[in-house]
C-alpha cells in the first residue's frame, strides 16, 4: 500500500529557510503522481488544513497569497517525490505540513505530517 511520507521539517529561526519533501513510499515504480495536481497543505494550530501550493504534472504551479513569493513548490514524478522550498519563514508559517493530490477523493490517505516551527 502506497503511503505518503512528509519530511524536512524543523525548528528554524524567522527569516530561515527549510526543505520538505513528499515521497510515496511502498511504490512499486515511479510516475503514481502522474496525472494528478499534488498539492502541499498546512494546518496550524486550532485551525482547519488549508491548501498552500499546488503543482499540476506539467510543471504549472500556483500558490495561496500567504506563501506566494517565499515558498517554491516542485516535483519530480519519475521519483514519486514532491519538494516544497520555503524561503523567508515567518512565525506565521508554524504548522504541521502535509502533501497529498488535489483531488476530492484522494487514492492516498493522509501521511503524518512533517512540522514546521518559527519562532517569534
Amino acid at each position: 500500500q502506497v503511503q505518503l511520507v512528509e519530511s524536512g521539517g524543523g525548528l528554524v529561526q524567522a527569516g530561515g529557510s527549510l526543505r520538505l519533501s513528499c515521497a510515496a513510499s511502498g511504490a512499486a515504480s515511479g510516475g503514481i503522481f502522474s496525472g494528478y495536481v499534488m498539492g502541499w497543505y498546512r494546518q496550524a494550530p486550532g485551525k482547519q488544513r488549508e491548501l498552500i501550493a499546488r503543482i499540476t504534472s506539467d510543471g504549472s504551479s500556483m500558490y495561496s497569497g500567504s506563501v506566494r513569493g517565499r515558498f517554491i513548490i516542485s516535483r519530480d514524478d519519475a521519483k514519486n517525490t514532491m519538494y516544497l522550498q520555503m524561503n523567508s519563514l515567518k512565525p506565521e508559517d508554524t504548522a504541521v505540513y502535509y502533501c497529498n493530490a488535489v483531488i476530492d477523493y484522494s487514492p492516498w490517505q493522509w501521511g503524518q505530517g512533517t512540522q514546521v516551527t518559527v519562532p517569534s
